[in-house]
């Protein structure tokens, strides 16, 4: 119960984290803001945060539960990650952990995609908010392809989750989301001094994080790769 109850956690939190890491982060303001510039009302702009959300969920669990089902449906692939998935836990979390420190560079371009996808939202109207959300969530920066498909999917296969903690993985990403929509629809300058906070705070939460992944990840491998404390 406590190992689940760990796995519920570290789901919310790598969600919340890649939310919040500079790529996902601009993205989600930049949408959010271009669809607050042409609503009205405060109201409206947090039902089209909220559809944003959702559109974002979506694909995070889909994503997840596709892969998840689709390996462990498989004899073959379910023995092999069942007898050697412990193994490459540590490997993943440390090579995860390197890309949290930055110590691992990957340029990917894609920055006029937004743009081009905030215009196309504009004819979509307010609904487009939520296919805004389902895009921009399979536009993988490296560190949150590294949050998802490092530690997320592990953890996922794992506990044989392919729904549960693909959700809350999805809700984790969510909350700072919603919160940027309440922002937006109070005004500008609030959105502009919540960013900087919330920068300063994502750098020292995910140089944390990375950290303690590689913690991990250096026990893990010693422990189930070379047996050092068998």
């Amino acid at each position: 119960m406590s190992d689940m109850a760990l796995s519920v956690g570290t789901a919310v939190w790598l969600g919340i984290l890649t939310s919040i890491s500079p790529c996902p982060l601009a993205t989600n303001i930049a949408a959010i803001s271009y669809l607050g510039r042409r609503v009205a009302h405060p109201r409206a702009v947090l039902f089209a945060g909220l559809l944003y959300t959702v559109g974002r969920t979506l694909a995070y669990v889909a994503l997840a539960y596709l892969l998840v089902l689709g390996l462990l449906s498989a004899p073959y692939v379910s023995s092999f990650l069942q007898k050697y998935m412990i193994k490459v836990l540590g490997p993943l979390l440390i090579v995860t952990g390197m890309f949290l420190l930055e110590l691992i560079h990957v340029n990917v371009g894609g920055s006029g995609m937004g743009s081009g996808l905030a215009q196309r939202a504009e004819r979509w109207g307010l609904w487009g908010a939520a296919v805004m959300g389902l895009i921009f969530a399979l536009a993988f920066c490296p560190v949150s392809a590294a949050l998802f498909f490092g530690s997320l999917l592990p953890l996922a296969l794992e506990r044989q989750s392919g729904l549960l903690l693909p959700s809350l993985y999805g809700i984790g990403t969510a909350l700072p989301v919603v919160v940027f929509a309440i922002l937006v629809a109070f005004g500008a300058n609030v959105v502009a001094r919540a960013f900087a906070k919330i920068t300063l705070i994502e750098k020292w939460a995910r140089r944390l994080t990375g950290v303690v992944f590689i913690g991990i990840g250096v026990y893990f491998t010693l422990a189930y790769v070379f047996g050092v404390f068998r």
